[in-house]
């Protein structure tokens, strides 16, 4: 079993930064592939960026690209978002997730665990 806490979350103006930071506990968190993935309100849950277990691969959405970075800390058993060039559109419950294999994925129903979603809000 694998425990995710999300938090960092929180209120920013359009084209400022947030850092999400995902805490894991539990099963051995090295070697397994971390998703962050969003849910805006009316909308179905959606895709962010995910890295890979060696931390070596990472993907993104078209959508954030350029804008948002995933990494890792293995020692500390961390995943971070960093957030830059906020837009409204980015408002959303941001969660965490893993998944017990190494590889990425983008499909949220592929992910075994998931957090319980840190809330980001950013104002025109």
């Amino acid at each position: 079993q694998v425990q995710l806490v999300e938090s960092g979350g929180g209120l920013a103006q359009a084209g400022g930064s947030l850092r999400l930071t995902c805490a894991a506990y539990g099963r051995t968190f090295s070697g397994s592939a971390m998703g962050w993935l969003r849910h805006a309100p009316g909308k179905e849950r959606t895709f962010v960026a995910t890295i890979s277990g060696s931390g070596g691969s990472t993907f993104y959405a078209e959508s954030v690209k350029g804008r948002i970075t995933i990494s890792r800390d293995d020692a500390k058993s961390m995943v971070y978002l960093e957030m830059t060039s906020l837009k409204p559109e980015d408002t959303a419950v941001y969660y965490c997730a893993a998944r017990p294999v190494s590889y990425t994925e983008q499909r949220p129903s592929r992910y075994a665990y998931w957090g319980q979603g840190t809330q980001v809000t950013v104002s025109s």
